[in-house]
Protein backbone atom coordinates (compact mmCIF):
# COMPACT_ATOMS: atom_id res chain seq x y z
CA UNK A 1 0.00 0.00 0.00
CA UNK A 2 2.72 1.90 0.91
CA UNK A 3 4.11 1.35 -2.30
CA UNK A 4 1.18 2.28 -4.37
CA UNK A 5 0.88 5.25 -2.53
CA UNK A 6 4.83 6.80 -3.41
CA UNK A 7 4.09 5.42 -6.93
CA UNK A 8 0.77 7.80 -7.22
CA UNK A 9 2.56 10.73 -5.87
CA UNK A 10 5.39 10.49 -7.79
CA UNK A 11 3.08 10.55 -11.03
CA UNK A 12 1.13 13.67 -9.69
CA UNK A 13 4.20 15.30 -8.75
CA UNK A 14 5.33 14.40 -12.35
CA UNK A 15 2.16 15.77 -14.13
CA UNK A 16 2.46 18.70 -12.51
CA UNK A 17 5.90 19.15 -13.74
CA UNK A 18 4.97 18.32 -16.80
CA UNK A 19 1.93 20.77 -16.58
CA UNK A 20 4.52 23.50 -15.17
CA UNK A 21 6.78 23.08 -17.98
CA UNK A 22 4.28 23.24 -20.45
CA UNK A 23 3.29 26.91 -19.31
CA UNK A 24 3.21 29.50 -22.22
CA UNK A 25 5.81 32.17 -22.42
CA UNK A 26 5.18 35.61 -22.57
CA UNK A 27 7.55 38.35 -22.56
CA UNK A 28 6.12 41.95 -21.80
CA UNK A 29 8.31 45.17 -22.46
CA UNK A 30 6.79 48.26 -20.11
CA UNK A 31 7.28 51.65 -21.47
CA UNK A 32 8.98 53.06 -18.12
CA UNK A 33 10.57 51.93 -14.75
CA UNK A 34 9.06 49.40 -12.14
CA UNK A 35 6.50 51.78 -10.83
CA UNK A 36 2.67 51.67 -9.48
CA UNK A 37 1.72 52.70 -13.57
CA UNK A 38 2.14 49.14 -14.57
CA UNK A 39 0.75 47.54 -11.24
CA UNK A 40 -1.72 46.01 -13.22
CA UNK A 41 0.74 42.71 -14.40
CA UNK A 42 2.61 43.00 -11.23
CA UNK A 43 -0.68 42.03 -10.05
CA UNK A 44 -1.66 39.33 -12.22
CA UNK A 45 1.71 37.89 -11.65
CA UNK A 46 1.56 37.81 -7.84
CA UNK A 47 -1.61 36.38 -7.64
CA UNK A 48 -1.14 33.87 -9.90
CA UNK A 49 -3.42 34.87 -12.66
CA UNK A 50 -1.23 34.64 -15.31
CA UNK A 51 0.04 31.33 -14.27
CA UNK A 52 -4.05 29.94 -14.29
CA UNK A 53 -4.00 30.81 -17.81
CA UNK A 54 -0.91 28.90 -18.35
CA UNK A 55 1.51 31.37 -18.75
CA UNK A 56 4.95 32.09 -17.73
CA UNK A 57 5.14 35.65 -18.23
CA UNK A 58 8.64 37.55 -18.15
CA UNK A 59 7.95 42.02 -17.25
CA UNK A 60 10.46 43.60 -18.49
CA UNK A 61 11.19 47.22 -17.12
CA UNK A 62 11.74 50.24 -19.33
CA UNK A 63 13.85 53.63 -18.58
CA UNK A 64 15.02 56.48 -20.38
CA UNK A 65 17.22 54.21 -23.01
CA UNK A 66 14.19 51.78 -23.69
CA UNK A 67 12.49 52.76 -27.08
CA UNK A 68 9.53 50.26 -26.36
CA UNK A 69 8.74 50.02 -30.28
CA UNK A 70 12.26 49.25 -30.78
CA UNK A 71 12.42 46.39 -28.55
CA UNK A 72 9.15 45.14 -30.14
CA UNK A 73 10.88 45.18 -33.49
CA UNK A 74 13.47 43.54 -32.82
CA UNK A 75 11.91 40.43 -31.02
CA UNK A 76 12.90 41.60 -27.37
CA UNK A 77 9.03 41.22 -26.52
CA UNK A 78 6.10 39.10 -27.28
CA UNK A 79 3.96 42.60 -26.80
CA UNK A 80 4.78 46.16 -24.99
CA UNK A 81 3.03 48.51 -23.79
CA UNK A 82 3.09 52.22 -25.13
CA UNK A 83 1.24 55.11 -26.30
CA UNK A 84 -0.65 55.29 -28.79
CA UNK A 85 0.79 58.43 -30.97
CA UNK A 86 3.94 56.51 -30.82
CA UNK A 87 2.72 53.13 -31.94
CA UNK A 88 0.58 54.82 -34.53
CA UNK A 89 3.76 57.10 -35.84
CA UNK A 90 5.91 53.97 -36.16
CA UNK A 91 3.15 51.87 -38.20
CA UNK A 92 3.42 54.87 -40.37
CA UNK A 93 6.71 54.48 -40.76
CA UNK A 94 6.50 50.49 -41.41
CA UNK A 95 6.02 48.96 -38.02
CA UNK A 96 2.93 47.23 -38.23
CA UNK A 97 1.88 47.82 -34.29
CA UNK A 98 -1.76 46.74 -33.42
CA UNK A 99 -3.46 47.87 -30.92
CA UNK A 100 -4.72 44.20 -28.71
CA UNK A 101 -5.94 45.86 -25.45
CA UNK A 102 -6.24 49.42 -24.02
CA UNK A 103 -6.09 49.19 -19.99
CA UNK A 104 -5.83 52.65 -19.33
CA UNK A 105 -9.36 54.63 -20.69
CA UNK A 106 -7.60 58.36 -19.40
CA UNK A 107 -4.89 60.31 -19.64
CA UNK A 108 -2.73 61.35 -17.03
CA UNK A 109 -0.71 63.69 -19.26
CA UNK A 110 -0.33 67.63 -17.75
CA UNK A 111 1.67 70.26 -18.65
CA UNK A 112 2.49 71.92 -15.23
CA UNK A 113 3.50 75.58 -14.87
CA UNK A 114 4.65 78.42 -12.53
CA UNK A 115 2.20 81.48 -11.72
CA UNK A 116 5.18 83.41 -10.90
CA UNK A 117 6.59 82.57 -14.58
CA UNK A 118 3.77 84.88 -15.65
CA UNK A 119 1.18 81.54 -16.90
CA UNK A 120 -2.27 81.82 -16.07
CA UNK A 121 -3.78 80.76 -18.92
CA UNK A 122 -2.84 79.19 -22.50
CA UNK A 123 -2.77 82.41 -24.07
CA UNK A 124 0.49 83.12 -21.90
CA UNK A 125 2.46 80.84 -23.36
CA UNK A 126 3.78 82.63 -25.97
CA UNK A 127 7.24 83.64 -25.53
CA UNK A 128 7.47 80.95 -23.20
CA UNK A 129 9.96 77.97 -22.57
CA UNK A 130 8.01 74.52 -22.14
CA UNK A 131 9.55 71.38 -21.56
CA UNK A 132 8.46 68.48 -23.22
CA UNK A 133 9.42 64.59 -22.98
CA UNK A 134 10.12 63.02 -26.30
CA UNK A 135 10.87 60.06 -27.29
CA UNK A 136 7.63 59.74 -29.18
CA UNK A 137 5.68 61.70 -26.10
CA UNK A 138 6.35 64.82 -27.62
CA UNK A 139 3.88 63.91 -29.77
CA UNK A 140 0.13 65.38 -28.25
CA UNK A 141 1.99 68.47 -26.89
CA UNK A 142 2.96 68.93 -31.01
CA UNK A 143 -0.90 68.97 -31.86
CA UNK A 144 -2.25 70.75 -29.12
CA UNK A 145 0.35 73.49 -29.81
CA UNK A 146 -0.69 73.75 -33.41
CA UNK A 147 -4.37 73.75 -31.86
CA UNK A 148 -3.02 76.29 -30.45
CA UNK A 149 -1.22 78.52 -33.73
CA UNK A 150 2.09 78.56 -31.81
CA UNK A 151 5.06 77.48 -33.34
CA UNK A 152 7.59 75.28 -31.13
CA UNK A 153 10.50 77.16 -33.29
CA UNK A 154 10.86 80.23 -30.10
CA UNK A 155 10.14 83.68 -30.80
CA UNK A 156 7.95 86.23 -28.98
CA UNK A 157 4.53 84.40 -31.28
CA UNK A 158 5.32 81.00 -30.53
CA UNK A 159 7.18 78.58 -27.67
CA UNK A 160 10.51 77.67 -27.27
CA UNK A 161 10.56 73.82 -26.51
CA UNK A 162 13.29 72.12 -23.75
CA UNK A 163 13.73 68.77 -24.47
CA UNK A 164 12.93 67.52 -21.28
CA UNK A 165 14.65 64.75 -19.18
CA UNK A 166 12.36 62.91 -17.25
CA UNK A 167 12.77 64.91 -13.93
CA UNK A 168 11.05 68.17 -13.15
CA UNK A 169 14.33 70.09 -12.57
CA UNK A 170 13.93 72.98 -15.37
CA UNK A 171 10.83 74.32 -13.53
CA UNK A 172 12.31 74.04 -10.14
CA UNK A 173 15.73 75.93 -10.95
CA UNK A 174 13.29 78.39 -13.55
CA UNK A 175 14.66 77.10 -16.86
CA UNK A 176 11.48 76.57 -18.17
CA UNK A 177 7.85 78.40 -17.39
CA UNK A 178 6.43 75.10 -17.69
CA UNK A 179 7.44 71.09 -17.64
CA UNK A 180 5.59 68.15 -18.49
CA UNK A 181 3.75 65.99 -15.82
CA UNK A 182 1.72 62.98 -15.15
CA UNK A 183 -0.86 63.39 -12.73
CA UNK A 184 0.32 60.47 -10.96
CA UNK A 185 4.05 61.17 -11.32
CA UNK A 186 5.92 64.30 -11.64
CA UNK A 187 3.14 66.45 -10.63
CA UNK A 188 3.94 65.47 -7.15
CA UNK A 189 7.73 65.36 -7.13
CA UNK A 190 7.08 68.82 -7.97
CA UNK A 191 4.38 69.10 -4.55
CA UNK A 192 7.24 67.28 -2.81
CA UNK A 193 9.66 69.78 -3.92
CA UNK A 194 7.92 72.30 -1.70
CA UNK A 195 6.19 74.20 -4.46
CA UNK A 196 2.28 73.98 -3.39
CA UNK A 197 -0.76 73.52 -5.58
CA UNK A 198 -1.56 77.57 -5.38
CA UNK A 199 2.00 78.10 -7.03
CA UNK A 200 1.17 75.95 -10.20
CA UNK A 201 -1.34 76.37 -12.96
CA UNK A 202 -2.10 72.88 -14.66
CA UNK A 203 -3.42 71.91 -18.24
CA UNK A 204 -4.95 68.80 -18.28
CA UNK A 205 -4.52 67.58 -22.01
CA UNK A 206 -7.84 65.91 -21.10
CA UNK A 207 -9.41 69.22 -20.23
CA UNK A 208 -7.15 70.56 -23.70
CA UNK A 209 -9.27 68.76 -26.10
CA UNK A 210 -6.15 67.34 -26.86
CA UNK A 211 -5.51 63.77 -24.76
CA UNK A 212 -4.76 61.00 -26.81
CA UNK A 213 -4.54 57.13 -25.43
CA UNK A 214 -1.75 56.09 -23.09
CA UNK A 215 -0.75 52.79 -22.14
CA UNK A 216 -2.27 50.31 -24.74
CA UNK A 217 -1.07 46.79 -25.41
CA UNK A 218 0.82 46.47 -28.74
CA UNK A 219 2.09 43.64 -30.20
CA UNK A 220 3.44 42.97 -34.13
CA UNK A 221 0.77 42.49 -36.63
CA UNK A 222 2.22 39.74 -38.48
CA UNK A 223 2.17 37.64 -35.18
CA UNK A 224 -1.93 37.99 -34.98
CA UNK A 225 -1.87 35.52 -38.35
CA UNK A 226 -0.60 32.88 -35.64
CA UNK A 227 -3.24 31.14 -34.18
CA UNK A 228 -1.29 30.00 -30.63
CA UNK A 229 0.30 33.29 -30.39
CA UNK A 230 -3.42 34.52 -30.54
CA UNK A 231 -4.14 32.57 -28.13
CA UNK A 232 -1.81 33.56 -25.97
CA UNK A 233 -2.15 37.13 -26.33
CA UNK A 234 -6.18 35.76 -25.36
CA UNK A 235 -5.16 34.42 -22.07
CA UNK A 236 -2.52 37.69 -21.04
CA UNK A 237 -5.21 39.93 -21.42
CA UNK A 238 -7.58 38.28 -19.13
CA UNK A 239 -5.26 38.08 -17.01
CA UNK A 240 -3.82 41.48 -17.45
CA UNK A 241 -7.10 42.51 -16.57
CA UNK A 242 -8.04 40.63 -14.03
CA UNK A 243 -4.82 41.98 -12.13
CA UNK A 244 -5.55 45.64 -13.16
CA UNK A 245 -9.57 45.13 -12.03
CA UNK A 246 -7.64 43.83 -8.33
CA UNK A 247 -5.55 46.61 -8.44
CA UNK A 248 -8.24 49.40 -8.62
CA UNK A 249 -9.92 47.72 -6.12
CA UNK A 250 -6.80 46.86 -3.68
CA UNK A 251 -4.59 50.29 -4.61
CA UNK A 252 -2.14 50.02 -1.48
CA UNK A 253 -2.04 46.14 -1.86
CA UNK A 254 -1.51 46.66 -5.10
CA UNK A 255 1.50 49.42 -4.53
CA UNK A 256 3.23 46.50 -2.13
CA UNK A 257 3.37 44.60 -5.05
CA UNK A 258 4.99 46.84 -6.80
CA UNK A 259 7.58 48.02 -4.49
CA UNK A 260 8.46 43.78 -4.09
CA UNK A 261 9.13 43.78 -8.20
CA UNK A 262 11.59 46.92 -7.73
CA UNK A 263 14.70 45.65 -7.90
CA UNK A 264 16.30 49.40 -7.98
CA UNK A 265 15.07 49.98 -5.17
CA UNK A 266 14.24 53.62 -5.95
CA UNK A 267 10.93 53.88 -5.35
CA UNK A 268 8.90 55.10 -2.06
CA UNK A 269 5.99 53.59 -0.33
CA UNK A 270 4.32 57.15 -0.02
CA UNK A 271 4.66 57.68 -3.50
CA UNK A 272 3.67 54.68 -5.35
CA UNK A 273 0.64 54.50 -3.14
CA UNK A 274 -0.35 57.81 -4.13
CA UNK A 275 0.72 56.86 -7.50
CA UNK A 276 -1.58 53.53 -7.69
CA UNK A 277 -4.63 55.95 -6.58
CA UNK A 278 -3.92 58.57 -9.67
CA UNK A 279 -3.53 55.09 -11.78
CA UNK A 280 -6.87 53.75 -10.64
CA UNK A 281 -8.42 57.04 -11.73
CA UNK A 282 -6.98 56.56 -15.63
CA UNK A 283 -7.89 52.64 -15.58
CA UNK A 284 -11.84 52.84 -14.30
CA UNK A 285 -14.17 52.53 -16.91
CA UNK A 286 -11.86 50.17 -19.05
CA UNK A 287 -12.39 46.75 -19.37
CA UNK A 288 -9.24 46.12 -21.94
CA UNK A 289 -11.45 46.69 -24.89
CA UNK A 290 -10.11 50.09 -27.20
CA UNK A 291 -13.10 52.73 -27.21
CA UNK A 292 -13.43 53.05 -31.06
CA UNK A 293 -14.59 56.73 -30.07
CA UNK A 294 -11.55 56.92 -27.77
CA UNK A 295 -9.11 55.93 -30.78
CA UNK A 296 -10.94 58.00 -33.46
CA UNK A 297 -10.04 61.35 -30.83
CA UNK A 298 -6.67 60.60 -30.69
CA UNK A 299 -6.47 60.32 -34.77
CA UNK A 300 -8.06 63.36 -35.14
CA UNK A 301 -5.14 65.16 -32.97
CA UNK A 302 -2.24 63.64 -34.51
CA UNK A 303 -3.57 64.47 -37.98
CA UNK A 304 -3.93 68.22 -36.97
CA UNK A 305 -0.10 68.82 -36.85
CA UNK A 306 -0.59 71.61 -39.63
CA UNK A 307 2.54 71.01 -42.23
CA UNK A 308 4.12 68.33 -39.84
CA UNK A 309 1.25 66.22 -38.09
CA UNK A 310 2.31 63.69 -36.26
CA UNK A 311 0.88 61.06 -38.81
CA UNK A 312 -0.18 62.15 -42.39
CA UNK A 313 -3.64 59.66 -42.82
CA UNK A 314 -5.90 57.72 -40.96
CA UNK A 315 -4.50 54.15 -40.04
CA UNK A 316 -5.57 51.29 -41.61
CA UNK A 317 -5.29 47.63 -39.10
CA UNK A 318 -4.17 49.66 -36.27
CA UNK A 319 -6.31 48.19 -33.10
CA UNK A 320 -8.24 45.00 -33.34
CA UNK A 321 -11.15 43.78 -30.78
CA UNK A 322 -10.38 40.22 -31.54
CA UNK A 323 -8.22 39.51 -28.12
CA UNK A 324 -10.53 41.51 -26.22
CA UNK A 325 -13.77 39.35 -27.09
CA UNK A 326 -12.38 36.27 -26.96
CA UNK A 327 -10.71 37.22 -23.46
CA UNK A 328 -13.56 38.81 -21.89
CA UNK A 329 -16.24 36.65 -22.71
Amino acid sequence: MKNITTLAATAALGMWGSLAAAADDVTLQLKWVTQAQFAGYYVAQDKGFYEEEGLNVTIKPGGPDVAPTQVLAGGGADVTVDWMPSALSAREKGLAMVNIAQPFKSSGMMLTCRKDAGVESTDDFKGKTLGVWFGGNEFPFLSWMNKLGLGTEGGEDGVTVLKQGFNVDPLLQNQAACVSTMTYNEYWQVIDAGLTPEDLQVFKYEDQGVATLEDGLYVLEDKLSDPAFEDKMVRFVRASMKGWKYAESNPDEAADIVLENDASGAQTEEHQKRMMGEIAKLTAGSNGALDEADYERTVESLLSGGSDPVISKAPEGAWTHAITDKALN
